[in-house]
């Protein structure tokens, strides 16, 4: 069972693990509120989230951490270099827009007083509570579904894989102002190509993306080429 219990801005998705669920990232900071009545209406009691997925430390998708390890016992699976983005709580500017309706997306969030993509770092409290993948922690979970280093968008991007299912976060896009299936922001160009490749090759019927409706594993393959074509457009960082 998936359920969404984001928008069509950032999909928060819950799936089923033994007795409860995991949650796939958060989402901007001032959406706590509504995953709380989302997680109501489908009477879902907090405590059966058991883990959160995170797929990388973005303002996007760690916004609201806190607040669900507040409400929570969850503890989050992330990938080791997560930790400085937590603990900086603000996205790196490393790398460029994808396209030009890209970066006059990024321009306009820019005037709108949104550019500077700040979360809430990570509260000491619940540092304990994190298990990155390459720790003992972690493989003492046995946990029952693969995850696949997905770099590109970021470098600590990571994917999760459900039976015939990916959930992708970041490592491509369905929704305005995506084109090609291709995310808004990549730091590095090469490697988010050779993820995508890494995608295509383990073949997932459907990818559910962070950001859009689910689609075809065949969309990434028809738009592979595309990614020789990027040039990427930076910005400056905000301070």
């Amino acid at each position: 069972m998936i359920i969404n219990l984001g928008n069509r801005v950032v999909n928060n998705y819950l799936i089923d693990y033994e007795d409860g669920y995991i949650l796939i990232d958060t989402g901007y900071q001032n959406g706590f509120r509504r995953f709380q009545r989302n997680i109501r209406k489908r009477n879902i009691n907090p405590d059966d989230i058991k883990f959160i997925f995170l797929t990388h430390a973005h303002d996007d998708h760690a916004g609201f951490l806190n607040d669900v390890l507040q409400a929570t016992d969850a503890r989050v699976i992330l990938h080791p270099k997560a930790l400085d983005g937590l603990r900086r709580g603000q996205n790196s500017f490393e790398g460029g827009c994808s396209s030009h309706l890209a970066h006059f997306f990024c321009l306009i969030l820019e005037m709108l007083g949104k550019g500077d993509h700040r979360y809430p770092v990570i509260r000491e409290e619940f540092t304990n509570r994190l298990i990155t993948i390459d720790s003992d922690d972690f493989r003492e979970l046995h946990f029952p579904f693969e995850i696949v280093e997905t770099p590109g968008h970021t470098a600590d991007h990571i994917s999760l894989i459900k039976e015939d299912v990916m959930f992708c976060g970041d490592a491509a896009m369905n929704n305005f102002p995506s084109i090609h299936r291709v995310i808004i922001w990549i730091e590095n160009l090469q490697q988010y190509k050779q993820s995508w490749e890494t995608m295509i090759r383990i073949h997932p019927k459907m990818i559910y993306p962070a950001h859009g409706k689910p689609f075809s594993i065949d969309d990434l393959n028809q738009n592979l080429s595309y990614l020789d074509q990027i040039r990427l457009l930076p910005l400056k960082k905000q301070k």
